[in-house]
């Protein structure tokens, strides 16, 4: 990504053939730096602290559903592609989920690997341009300081 940062994505599934599997498709198929999580809160702690690009969670987890461990994401990481994987065609949860924790997407299990690299692939740009447009604005907004205080300094050398 930026500074020539390799995108980082976050996987979290109770189940570790998941995990395996879709770890290993990503170091086959890209760069991206993929950490796995069978643990959602210890997932939820790690985005506290660490940056990612893209979360990729399971619905259906012991301790910590899907929908919890993505609301945390959206709390700590905004600008972070939401992905949510289930075994549970339930539309009530899609719905729920994007209305809620502003997914990027719902995928479900057993997934595509082609559409699977597709969506993750979409929320990895999506959130570059987020970041590109939050430092745009600050950018625009230190400009804008600037113009006012030299407004401010040219009235007062006419005063």
């Amino acid at each position: 990504m930026e500074n020539g940062q390799q995108p980082k994505v976050m996987l979290v599934d109770d189940e570790e053939m998941v995990l395996t599997s879709v770890r290993a498709f990503l170091t086959l198929e890209t760069e991206y730096d993929v950490e796995a999580f069978s643990n959602p809160v210890q997932a939820s702690e790690h985005l506290k602290s660490t940056p990612v690009d893209v979360v990729v969670s399971d619905y259906m987890m012991p301790h910590m559903n899907g929908l919890e461990l993505l609301r945390a994401a959206k709390e700590h990481q905004p600008e972070a592609g939401r992905i949510l994987l289930t075994g549970h065609a339930d539309k009530q949860s899609a719905i729920q989920a994007i209305n809620e924790v502003g997914l990027y997407q719902y995928l479900e299990k057993p997934w595509d690997n082609a559409q699977l690299l597709l969506v993750i692939n979409g929320a990895i740009e999506r959130t570059r341009l987020l970041r590109n447009l939050e430092e745009k604005i600050f950018q625009l907004d230190a400009a804008h300081g600037q113009i006012k205080d030299a407004q401010r300094r040219l009235i007062r050398a006419f005063l």
